[in-house]
This record gives structure tokens, sequence and C-alpha cells, in this order.
């Protein structure tokens, strides 16, 4: 089979007609498609933004494709995909934007993060507790259900409430923790790891964005990083959002009437309180609390 196959090889295996074949199987190779495909990216990246999903990685690719524009008067607001920014100016980087999720499936580096030694890493990190309310509404609203399947989320049509959701092994907060821990693991072994927190991007927008262009070779940004960052508020996103421009070709279509069904939803620090009862919420603190790496900061709470 040519490699150019694999892409519709791996759409086939999510779909029923595929189902003769065992799941184990089909999962597997779905994938190690997908790890193929990325990790491809990945060699031609000159920067890599990883984080978990739901950590704010929308908002900072804005505010990154919003700096370049200015910087390189490639027209302020067009919201062009940054790689087709980089197809118009050489001097923009490029940039892989990664979940780190299927790429081991592919290269068997476990834990390692092997392949990402030899490249510049912003590893973007979220309160684990925001970070899984933000998962539950997507998996709700957005989430196709192939994507549901591979990646062990609970099935399509299926009720289930927030706090369980939270406590699943396969999708929940122990797999969040997980993740950021296998990072916090390898980053010695990681030359170029720059640590971003969203709460801190949130704190001081405009220097801890100024933090990410300058770790990222391109001191020419930096005179745009104060309009980017403005260009790229929680409102606008939104506003763009109901328009459609935000909303990524694989996700489910939405009712973007429905405020939780958006992916600039709300962008509050601590806003899981507002969603977990207070025995729930102290319940999973004090997981994240036990079990989180205290690199990242989301230890004791007030």
């Amino acid at each position: 089979m040519p490699l150019e196959a694999l892409p519709r090889l791996t759409r086939w295996l999510c779909l029923p007609e595929a189902a003769f074949l065992p799941d184990a199987s089909r999962h597997g190779v779905a994938r190690w498609v997908r790890g193929w495909e990325e990790i491809k990216r990945l060699r031609d990246a000159e920067l890599v933004i990883v984080s978990y999903g739901n950590s704010g990685r929308t908002w900072l690719r804005v505010m990154l494709t919003h700096a370049y524009e200015i910087a390189f008067d490639l027209g302020e607001g067009s919201m062009a995909a940054h790689r087709r920014l980089r197809d118009i100016d050489s001097r923009v980087p490029r940039i892989l934007f990664t979940h780190d999720n299927y790429i081991a499936d592919y290269s068997r580096a476990g834990a390692s993060k092997r392949d990402y030694a030899a490249h510049r890493v912003v590893f973007l990190v979220r309160d684990p507790m925001d970070v899984i309310v933000s998962q539950y509404f997507q998996w709700k609203h957005r989430m196709r259900p192939e994507k549901k399947w591979l990646n062990r989320y609970p099935p399509h049509g299926q009720d289930i409430s927030l706090f369980d959701f939270a406590t699943r092994e396969e999708s929940g907060l122990p797999r969040i923790v997980a993740f950021m821990n296998a990072w916090a693991a390898a980053a010695p072994r990681l030359q170029n790891l720059l640590l971003v927190r969203y709460e801190d991007l949130r704190k001081e927008p405009e220097h801890e964005f100024a933090r990410v262009l300058e770790f990222a070779g391109s001191p020419e940004a930096l005179r745009a990083v104060g309009r980017a960052v403005e260009l790229s508020s929680m409102e606008r996103l939104r506003q763009r959002e109901r328009k459609g421009d935000l909303r990524p070709s694989r996700d489910h279509e939405i009712d973007v009437r429905v405020p939780n069904a958006l992916k600039a939803r709300r962008g509050k620090v601590g806003g899981y309180r507002d969603d977990f009862s207070t025995a729930e919420a102290a319940q999973l603190e004090r997981f994240v609390e036990e079990r989180l790496d205290p690199v990242f900061g989301y230890g004791k709470r007030s």
C-alpha cells in the first residue's frame, strides 16, 4: 500500500464497515497512521507547541498568527493559517501544534520524548481542573465519534456526568496528570524546552507572549506583541467562532448559541469551581495535589 493511502486507511478504520476487524487491531493501526502523519510534520518543524487538549492552544495560535501578520506586513487580521503565512513569507517559522497524542504510537519512543529532542519546544500547560471541564464540553458538543473511539473517550451518545468523566482513567484527570508528569520527567533530557502556564499567560499576556516569541527566535515580532494580544482577546475569539472562523473542519457542527459548546468558551482561571460541587472539587483537587509533579505549581489551593 502506498504511503499516500494511509490517511484514508485511518479514516476507514474508524467506520462501522471495519467492525469485522478486532477493535484492538483497528485502534492500534489507526493511531499508528496518525503518528506517521504527525511525525512527518514534526521533522519539518522549526518550533513545536505541545499541550494537552483544551490548555489554551487556540488562543496562543491566534496570537502567534497575528504577531507574524503584523511584524512582516502580511495583512493585520487576515487570520490565514500559520502554515499559509509561512508559504507567503519564509521568515515565519514552521510551527507544529501538537497534543503529543499519536507520535509515540508510530515511533515507539514511549514516554522518553526523544522524538522532540532536536526541536525547540514550547510546553503549554493549564490547571488540570480547568482542562478537564473544557475537555468534557468538547466531548459533549464538538468531538466527532471517530475521535472519541480513537482516544478512548466515552462512546458517542453516552450520558455521563462531568464528575464521572473527570474520574475516568482513560480520559479524565488521571490521563491529564500522567501526560504532564511524563513531560516533567523528560524535561531534563530536552535542551530547548520552554514551560508556559496558561494562568501566567492570562495574568500577564504581553510578558508571557514575548517570552514565547523570543524563544521561537522571532525578535522582529516583538514589536507586535501588544496588538497581537489585543486582537486575540477572548471576546474576539468568541465572535470569530460564532462566525465559524475558529472551528476545525474535523469538529462537529455546533449550536453557537450554546455557550458551553464554543471552543473559546470562557477561558476563566479556576472556572472549574462553577461546574463541580464543593465536595467534588475538593476530591479532585486532592488527586491533582497528590499525583501531579510540583514543578507545574498546581498544588495547594486557597
